[in-house]
């Protein structure tokens, strides 16, 4: 994975949440935007202040985090 410059933690920013470029935009709000139908071109439009590769970098973050964190899913099978 590329170095992710464009995602901070800060323990007075969002309770140190991961954020964009110390904005109090978390990679959270991206991610759940996106999960829910939002494209980057509407995130970007409805938040003029981000960055197409602040959308982009948050993405990869949230992938790569949830590689690293097992979540137990319930199976399918009877």
């Amino acid at each position: 994975m590329k170095p992710l410059t464009r995602i901070t933690f800060d323990p007075q920013v969002m309770g140190g949440k991961p954020c964009i470029r110390g904005m109090r935009v978390t990679v959270g709000m991206i991610v759940g935007m996106i999960a829910s139908g939002q494209t980057k071109e509407s995130l970007l439009r409805l938040y003029p202040y981000l960055e197409a590769e602040d959308v982009d970098e948050a993405l990869s973050y949230a992938a790569w985090r949830a590689e690293e964190i097992e979540v137990p899913v319930l199976s399918a099978s009877p």
